[in-house]
């Protein structure tokens, strides 16, 4: 029924995990796949790594996922972005909007972020992370979108080629045929996306029901799960499976306020290394010195971790240094090809932080698609590859609680 084409794969994890929780039969794809799927399943989210990509790079990936998606019996679409609407003004989540609507003959969508269990919350337009504006949030120091503005209207606006509306959070308490109604009012003021207040996941309930008959739906992973409740009928999905204990790592790369927290509590219980960016750049054995150090560790009672998490002024420093594109590329390019000799190794069990960090790591292991566990929180599940038993955990940067690392490993059975 419902097709998903997320923009990075911690992104597309996260809305499998709600999807499934709410009693759709889900698949996750890493990439488009290249044969059609022969599961029996409800929806199926396709992870791309385009959130960062040049626009051409992530419009031509989204497209492909659509056709892919329409080709395997979807006929709703999701495009799956950040809770934190991660983007520039140049893209890419307006121009990936404007040619699945273009695509699909389709004038008018939502833009809907929300995600209240997380924080992520709309008023009057704004975006808000607990309860600061989105770009007090620690998000304008993002490496690579950094996030200056929190109004979603003008975000859209200086990144789409429409106009963008707002339904309010006074329009949302009237009910879903009055949220259809305002879509109607905007789209005859020529308005092609519609930014959706969302204070509280009631909210949320009551969009799922106003998109309905939209062909192409686009937000965070808390409409989704409403959408998903919807279709499903209300059933709630049963827990699924969490991993064995074996061989596991901890990779972290994200250098969000709340990975900081998370890398900084595991420091005091857990055997830990930090990334070196210059070494990774001028040392062509640095990768088989960090796979040394991990393996040396792995007997340890909690998982070793590599991390290049750094407070703002650390990275900031490390970015005048080697360039921030430079920079980001080689810390991703390092723990790739760590986690590539890891796994030939007998490694099992990974757990990364950032969504680069997990696409990359995803992708240099060559899976094709995963199955979806139990959560570890509010959108992070265990992840089992679709080839082999080899798990998962692959953490956006804000998710989780400051023990993230440790409760994950206190799941293992």
């Amino acid at each position: 029924m419902l097709g998903i084409i997320a923009d990075d794969f911690t992104g597309a994890s996260d809305i499998a995990s709600f999807l499934t929780e709410n009693g759709l039969r889900t698949v996750q794809m890493n990439g488009v796949p290249k044969t059609t799927l022969n599961d029996r399943v409800d929806a199926i989210v396709i992870s791309l790594k385009s959130r960062s990509n040049p626009v051409a790079e992530a419009i031509e990936q989204s497209l492909n996922a659509l056709s892919w998606l329409q080709a395997n019996g979807c006929t709703q679409f999701y495009f799956k972005y950040c809770s934190t609407f991660d983007s520039t003004e140049q893209g890419n989540i307006g121009p990936v909007t404007d040619a699945l609507l273009d695509a699909l003959g389709e004038d008018f969508t939502v833009i809907s972020p929300a995600l209240p269990v997380n924080g992520r919350t709309i008023f009057n337009g704004y975006l808000f992370v607990g309860n600061v504006l989105l770009n007090e949030s620690g998000m304008q120091n993002h490496p690579v979108t950094p996030m200056r503005d929190a109004n979603l209207v003008r975000l859209m606006d200086a990144q789409a080629r429409g106009t963008t509306g707002l339904v309010s959070h006074q329009d949302l308490l009237q009910g879903a045929e009055n949220v259809k109604a305002c879509f109607n009012v905007l789209k005859a003021q020529g308005h092609r996306y519609a930014v959706v207040d969302a204070v509280d996941n009631s909210q949320l309930a009551v969009l799922a029901q106003a998109v309905a008959e939209l062909k192409l739906v686009t937000g965070g992973s808390g409409l989704g799960a409403y959408i998903a409740a919807r279709l499903s009928g209300g059933k709630q999905g049963e827990n699924a499976f969490v991993p064995p204990k074996g061989n596991t790592v901890v990779l972290s790369g994200s250098c969000s306020l709340m990975t900081n927290k998370q890398v900084a509590n595991y420091q005091q219980k857990a055997p830990h290394l930090q990334l070196d960016v210059e070494q990774a750049l001028n040392n062509e054995n640095y990768v088989d010195q960090l796979y040394d150090w991990v393996m040396a560790h792995l007997d340890a009672p909690l998982a070793p971790m590599v991390f290049a998490t750094v407070p703002p002024e650390q990275l900031k420093a490390i970015q005048q240094q080697f360039g921030a594109k430079q920079a980001s590329q080689i810390i991703e390019a390092t723990f790739a090809k760590l986690a590539k000799k890891l796994h030939t190794a007998g490694v099992v069990n990974f757990i990364t932080a950032g969504g680069e960090t997990s696409s990359i790591v995803v992708q240099e292991l060559g899976f094709s698609g995963f199955h979806i566990g139990k959560q570890i929180a509010a959108g992070v599940p265990w992840l089992q590859a679709v080839e082999e038993p080899i798990y998962f955990a692959l953490k956006s940067g804000n998710f989780g609680k400051e023990d993230f690392f440790v409760y994950a490993q206190g799941m293992f059975i």
